[in-house]
């Protein structure tokens, strides 16, 4: 499939009774889990089937998964990931859509992101500027 191939207009949402199980094809993707938000909605997570030449920045990182139509995971997002679909991962790590600074309000961590390590599931910053693997999802709004 081609870039342009998986573009597509992300549903609005889902009923939830609606799902297929885990690992099953929805949105261009496979089904991974349910998150809830901060603010209590509850998501379909889709690990999208789009895959990045190589490895890059966070910047292009970002740029790339929304390209593709999705973002880059959140840090609970990425958690899930690796405890729901750890196989299908290289034992490496993945930047995640996450900023230092958000978390601390330091000015002097704006240049760093988190990322999830595959191979154990740790989380951890680094600067945005290293090249890191990167996958995008889709976060489906659900409807009970």
């Amino acid at each position: 499939m081609t870039e342009t191939t998986l573009k597509r207009t992300a549903i609005a949402a889902i009923l939830f009774s609606a799902l297929p199980q885990l690992g099953q094809p929805i949105e261009g993707g496979t089904l991974q889990g349910v998150i809830t938000s901060k603010d209590g909605t509850h998501h379909a997570v889709v690990l999208l089937d789009a895959k990045p030449d190589g490895r890059m920045a966070w910047k292009d990182a970002k740029a790339w998964a929304e390209g593709v139509d999705g973002q880059l995971p959140t840090r609970p997002v990425a958690a899930l990931l690796y405890a729901n679909a750890k196989s299908l991962f290289q034992a490496t790590w993945y930047w995640t859509g996450d900023e230092l600074q958000a978390e601390t309000g330091d000015k002097s961590d704006a240049s760093y992101a988190w990322n999830c390590h595959f191979s154990r599931g740790h989380q951890y910053s680094i600067h945005k500027s290293a090249e890191g693997a990167a996958v995008a999802v889709r976060l489906i709004p659900l409807i009970a």
